[in-house]
Formats: C-alpha cells, sequence, structure tokens
C-alpha cells in the first residue's frame, strides 16, 4: 500500500521536465498563442458537466485566453503535471501541496462557509455508532486516494500516533480513486467505513442525499487548509498564472464567476499564506515517522 515517503517520485516529476519539449513554451508564455492549462483533481465534483463548462467559460472570458481544463484519474498524474510545469496552475489537495511547498506557490484557497478551511470525515453505514476510531478496527476501509489528505492522510496521521500503519489497523483498505466513490462503497456496504473530503460528503448531501443518507458521519478532524489552487514556482509571476489568480480571486463579483460558485458551493477565493497547510504539514511527518 502506498505511504506518505513520497507523493510522486522525483526521478518521475524530472522526466516530465525532460522529456518534453513543449514544457520550454511554459517558461515564456503568450497569452495570444498559447491557452492557459489548468489542472483538476477528482477530490471535485468534476464529473458534473455544467459546471467544468461554465468554469472554462469564466476563466477563458475573464483571463481573455482560452482556458483547458486538464483532468486524469489521479492526483498523482495531476501533481506530477504540475511540479514539472506541463501546467500553469492545478487546483490540488493540501497534501501534494506541502509535499512539493518547496517547487509551489499558492495562486488561491476555496473559501466554503465563510472560512478557508474544510475536514476529512470518517463515515459508516447508517444506523452504525462509532466514538472514536478505535472502534473502527478490524474494517474494510476504504480510502479515496494514497496523495489525498482528507481521504488518507487525517486518518494515517490518527493511527500512526497509536504506532499503526492502516494496513495493521484495517482487516483491509483499498482505494476508490474518488470522493463520492468512498461514499459509494460505504452506502452499498462495499466497505465498512471510509475516509472522505468533508466538503464533498456536504455538497453531496445536498445534491444526492438518497446516496448520503445511507451513510454516517462518525468521525470529523480539526479544521485544515482547503484544498488549494497553486503553480510552479518558476512561473508564478508570468501573465497566464497572474490573469489566472486575478479571475479566482475576483470570481465572487463577477455573474458568471457567481454561478460556478453557486455550482461549487464555495463563497469565492481568498490570497492565504502557506502556514494555513502547516497542520497537513505535521501530520504528512508523523506518518512518515512510521518508516
Amino acid at each position: 500500500m502506498a505511504d506518505a515517503r513520497l507523493i510522486i517520485s522525483r526521478r518521475r516529476a524530472l522526466s516530465f521536465v525532460t522529456g518534453a519539449s513543449s514544457l520550454l513554451l511554459l517558461k515564456r508564455p503568450t497569452a495570444a498563442q498559447e491557452p492557459i492549462r489548468f489542472g483538476l483533481t477528482p477530490v471535485f465534483l468534476t464529473n458534473d458537466l455544467e459546471l467544468l463548462n461554465k468554469l472554462k467559460a469564466y476563466l477563458s472570458r475573464k483571463t481573455g485566453t482560452e482556458v483547458h481544463l486538464v483532468q486524469r484519474r489521479t492526483y498523482e498524474e495531476i501533481t506530477a503535471l504540475l511540479v514539472s510545469a506541463q501546467l500553469h496552475a492545478a487546483w490540488i489537495c493540501g497534501y501534494p501541496y506541502v509535499a512539493y511547498r518547496d517547487q509551489l506557490s499558492l495562486i488561491g484557497v476555496p473559501v466554503w462557509r465563510s472560512k478557508p478551511l474544510y475536514q476529512s470525515y470518517i463515515i459508516v453505514a447508517e444506523g452504525r455508532t462509532v466514538a472514536t476510531i478505535d472502534e473502527l478496527k478490524g474494517d474494510v476501509h476504504a480510502f479515496s486516494d494514497p496523495n489525498s489528505n482528507s481521504g488518507f492522510l487525517v486518518t494515517s496521521s490518527k493511527l500512526a500516533a497509536r504506532g499503526l500503519r492502516p494496513d495493521q489497523f484495517f482487516r483491509q483498505v483499498f482505494f476508490t480513486y474518488g470522493h463520492r466513490n468512498v461514499v459509494r462503497a460505504v452506502a452499498s456496504g462495499l466497505a465498512q467505513s471510509g475516509s472522505v473530503d468533508g466538503y464533498v460528503w456536504e455538497v453531496m448531501a445536498e445534491i444526492e442525499p438518497e446516496l448520503t443518507s445511507k451513510t454516517n458521519v462518525a468521525i470529523r478532524s480539526e479544521w485544515l487548509g482547503f484544498p488549494p489552487v497553486a503553480c510552479p514556482r518558476k512561473i508564478e509571476g508570468t501573465a497566464p498564472v497572474q490573469a489566472l489568480k486575478h479571475a479566482l480571486l475576483t470570481m465572487k463579483n463577477d455573474k458568471e464567476g457567481k454561478e460556478v460558485l453557486r455550482l461549487l458551493r464555495l463563497d469565492g477565493f481568498s490570497d492565504e499564506e502557506p502556514s494555513l497547510f502547516d497542520t497537513i504539514a505535521a501530520e504528512m511527518e508523523l506518518v512518515r515517522g512510521l518508516g
């Protein structure tokens, strides 16, 4: 099972850099010639075609440049593209941001329910009462992604504090590669418990209550920095990145932008300091300490 020692291998990230001559374009981007490549991870509700179309239309209009939304199945793939500068920016998770904080810069952090924060949830089947994580010992547990903060790292850090890895605590673990899929796994009985993004679960409770009603939120984590939008540090000052940052930070003041935020159930985006993610960094070090 994947551990927290490396989000992606630096060797793999380097291969992206040396193996793609197109990266040279990102160093001197020209808005009139090159689209802005914006990555999305499975943490968000990105299977909503209406949302994707409106997000692309808003960002393209606001930046004055065609924006290409880049999606991949796993966090690792998007992180590799971002770290190797094959993307101008990406909406990633706090975990890979912290792991590559020396190579990435924050563009903006979503504001949800008036805060740039969210929680990780451990969910169980409807009707099951759980007070502490210790009561989940021996479960079949569903994680979202090995590079997800809410869908892997938070639960792993709680176990690491007990000197345990997930595979030593749970009877069986598996990755669903999507927070929605974690909810489905627990709701269907495929898993007895699961680690899921609290923001995603809450949004699903609004739009898919028939599914989330089959699960129960057993444990909520402390408040953590919301999954941020980041860019490669070496192109932070370029025109496309700055245009994208402006588009995100002013989204709440734009009619079309407000519609995107409504679909996302977000209040807007804010300009935050890297220290917002220090708690996640501490969790990562705790898990790494197990070796």
